[in-house]
């Protein structure tokens, strides 16, 4: 027989692991299971290997509301986060809800059932799971295939190629040449902690430069707090700063654009040898937080290349050659090393197809209403984080919805939500408002924004606190009924 649960939860890393510790406290008698395609929790923080992995945002907000964050450290190493979520997860036996090795490969949604049916693939069989809500907490990018762009003469290279999503364990790099293709912040990281681990020399060679920034990777006043003040007292304190410095910096990138990057680009200047072409390197054409802005914790980047154990080649690739790259300036990079550090790969929904009543649904004719729910999809919520600030601190937001949604449906009777279709009057927008590479590439395959609240997304959590917080759950936007579908047996 077909398992039924009231809610599943899709993913165990950071949004699935804060969609089921809300659910436990404000809906506690729903059941639920999360269905983790891996064999672990942690999604991102237990996929990348590569050295130096790190947070690109500060712990106090990528931490959860409900867990403080008790080191000063507010830039943490991989495995310091993984250990953080592992231990959330116990603490509040959530991690006894968590299925390993479940891969959700299809979703439909049954009008006449008024439930989700999930083809679930696990051990080289497949299943059903049913269920009354969905919760869709698997990230936004494909955790199988980063973005790697062909190049030419690859074949050619005598060397080892390594894109840093499959990253080898026992790779031997002490000594070598290394030349890191990409600027963004998996470059930003692994450079500095290649050059600290033994390589022989780092080169980032990028297309086009990226705003980075530097900041103390331990936070002196999180430090005196932490240590004087109760532990609530301190959290609170430490998370509201981080989320009102994140938010001003944010603000003064979009309303005084010159200021910031003169900002910037004098931050660097300052780390840098002296003569270093700043501009060329470190000067985008385009305005901070078009893309997203780097972190180089302690200015770890600009210490390597002051101290003349990594450099940054701004050019465009000829063809790789049997020694290295040949650059269409006709400048030869040699390396032992190519690390293709050239992004990832969008994927909604972690690859699933999602039906209603068998039929395919296109989602990208879809609307997101409040950047969680789709237009014409019933009972499913999605967690896509901030692109200028913390992913948790939207996840946090968007499990506490969906609590306040289930609890209205269950007072009021109702067993189906959706967002209704917005008129003609609603322009459609794209759904992530970064120019970087892999927002573009993606653009064509993801569901769209709206030009009005609640369609809308302003990445901005003090709008949020007001709009999913503190607003209505029954606005004129969604649309409740009650459809009293029998609920199959438990297996």
């Amino acid at each position: 027989m077909t398992e039924f649960v009231d809610v599943v939860i899709v993913g165990a890393g950071i949004s699935g692991i804060s969609a089921a510790w809300h659910l436990q406290q404000r809906c506690p008698d729903k059941n639920y299971v999360i269905l983790e395609a891996r064999d672990d929790m942690g999604g991102t923080w237990d996929l990348f290997k590569y050295p130096g992995i790190r947070s690109d945002s500060d712990m106090f907000t990528l931490g959860f509301r409900f867990k403080p964050w008790t080191s000063a450290k507010s830039i943490a190493d991989g495995p310091s986060i993984l250990a953080y979520l592992k231990e959330a997860a116990s603490e509040n036996g959530i991690d006894k809800h968590m299925r390993f090795g479940h891969n959700v490969v299809s979703a439909n949604w049954s009008d006449t059932d008024n439930q989700w049916l999930l083809t679930v693939e696990t051990g080289g069989a497949q299943k059903t799971i049913a269920c009354g809500f969905l919760l869709a907490c698997s990230g936004y990018y494909n955790y199988d295939e980063g973005y790697s762009p062909e190049f030419p003469g690859a074949e050619d290279f005598s060397g080892t190629v390594i894109h840093p999503q499959h990253w080898p364990q026992d790779l031997d790099y002490a000594g070598k040449k290394i030349v890191v293709i990409g600027s963004g912040a998996t470059a930003v990281t692994l450079i500095p902690a290649l050059v600290k681990s033994g390589a022989g020399h780092v080169t980032m060679l990028q297309r086009t430069p990226t705003y980075i920034g530097s900041l103390p990777d331990i936070d002196p006043v999180a430090e005196k707090a932490n240590r004087y003040l109760p532990q609530n007292v301190a959290h609170f304190i430490n998370r509201w700063r981080a989320i009102i410095f994140s938010t001003a910096q944010y603000q003064l990138s979009q309303r005084f654009p010159k200021y910031m990057r003169k900002t910037l680009l004098t931050m660097a200047k300052r780390r840098l040898p002296e003569g270093f072409d700043v501009e060329k390197h470190f000067g985008p054409d385009y305005k901070p937080w078009d893309q997203r802005l780097c972190l180089a914790p302690n200015g770890d980047l600009f210490k390597a290349i002051r101290h003349g154990n990594a450099d940054v080649v701004t050019d465009t690739i000829e063809r790789f050659t049997q020694t290295g790259i040949q650059l269409t300036s006709g400048e030869h990079l040699d390396a032992d090393i190519i690390v293709t550090a050239t992004g990832l790969n969008i994927r909604f929904f972690g690859g699933a197809q999602v039906l209603r009543n068998g039929e395919p649904m296109d989602l990208t004719d879809s609307v997101a209403y409040k950047g969680m729910m789709l237009s014409n999809l019933p009972n499913m919520v999605f967690t896509f984080g901030y692109t200028n600030a913390s992913w948790t601190l939207k996840a946090d937001l968007t499990s506490e919805f969906v609590c306040r949604l289930l609890n209205y449906m269950d007072s009021h009777g109702y067993d189906r939500v959706v967002p209704e279709e917005p008129g003609n009057d609603i322009e459609r927008r794209p759904f992530v408002d970064l120019t970087s590479g892999y927002v573009l590439r993606a653009l064509d395959e993801l569901p769209k924004s709206g030009s009005q609240t609640p369609w809308r997304l302003k990445q901005n959590y003090f709008v949020d606190l007001r709009l999913i917080r503190r607003g209505k759950v029954n606005d004129s936007t969604l649309h409740f009924a009650k459809h009293q579908a029998a609920v199959p047996a438990s297996a």
